[in-house]
């Protein structure tokens, strides 16, 4: 039995596949390494995984990938609270980049970009991705992230420049004061979901002339800073994955098409196409 999972800092999709059972989808909170110390990832596995509790003795092979895993030390973290938690199993840990580029790429050249509760960009070389200058968080950067969105949207709420209607509705939906807002990005954990989980409001303002302007702000903003950083982005396939690409894939197409930029897959969630290219590439044995 393998596990393979798929982690950003919201949400982390698991899946459990042998030669025995159809797969067993599942979901627990994000892991990432850089907001959770290895004693939580453990508790949040087992609080949000009954699951997977039950078939411990049974995974024999384990493959993460997650945000926050791009250095040895981070992957370290995951690696250590897998391995308490599954003590016989092989684990392997790499960067939700790899794992997105698995998925999109298989093992071709492109392109692979993360819009999601973060966002981040690497070229794969049909078997790694690159190491990139990019990936530099939610204060420094994810450019037409969740995150990006989520404080974009709240700091125009509070200062008062969102347009009357617009300003409104967030209100209506939200009811967000000043210090409660300060209170989450400043001194609680996991700021970058707090801000990513306003994001959703973009879709129910996607088709006002504000909502219009933001979103294309967020988007050129990520294909400007991140895919035109590439000399040679017009000769390669540019994939996406994560939520924003996926729910706002109509505008992101439209603006990548303008900058001469080759679209290939946008998926929301990488894990059932992760799924098939480990069982592939490893030529393991299970029920579809």
């Amino acid at each position: 039995m393998i596990l393979v999972a798929d982690s950003g800092s919201t949400k982390t999709d698991w899946v459990l596949a042998s030669d025995k059972q159809k797969p067993v989808k599942f979901s627990t909170g994000g892991l990432n390494p850089y907001f959770l110390s290895e004693k939580e990832i453990v508790k949040i596995i087992q609080d949000d995984a009954p699951v997977m509790v039950n078939h411990f003795p049974l995974i024999e092979e384990i493959y993460f990938f997650g945000a926050g895993c791009s250095s040895p030390d981070k992957r370290e973290v995951i690696s250590n609270a897998l391995t308490q938690l599954f003590p016989r199993a092989f684990v392997s840990v790499d960067s939700d980049l790899l794992g997105s580029a698995y998925a999109t790429c298989g093992s071709h050249k492109g392109l692979v970009c993360v819009m999601g509760t973060g966002s981040n960009i690497s070229f794969f070389n049909g078997e790694e991705v690159s190491a990139g200058k990019h990936g530099l968080g939610y204060i420094l950067g994810d450019e037409g992230s969740g995150t990006w969105f989520g404080k974009a949207l709240i700091t125009q709420y509070l200062y008062g420049v969102m347009p009357a209607e617009v300003q409104a509705q967030f209100k209506e939906a939200y009811h967000l004061t000043k210090n409660e807002v300060i209170t989450h990005v400043y001194f609680e954990r996991r700021a970058n979901s707090y801000l990513a989980s306003f994001a959703s409001f973009m879709s129910v303002i996607k088709d006002t002339e504000y909502g219009k302007n933001l979103l294309k702000k967020g988007l050129t903003d990520f294909i400007e800073i991140n895919i035109k950083s590439y000399p040679e982005y017009q000769q390669h396939v540019c994939h996406f994955v994560g939520s924003i690409a996926y729910f706002f894939r109509e505008e992101l197409k439209a603006l990548c098409q303008e900058n001469g930029i080759a679209v290939g897959k946008i998926i929301r969630h990488p894990i059932d196409d992760l799924l098939h290219f480990i069982i592939s590439r490893n030529h393991i044995q299970v029920q579809e």
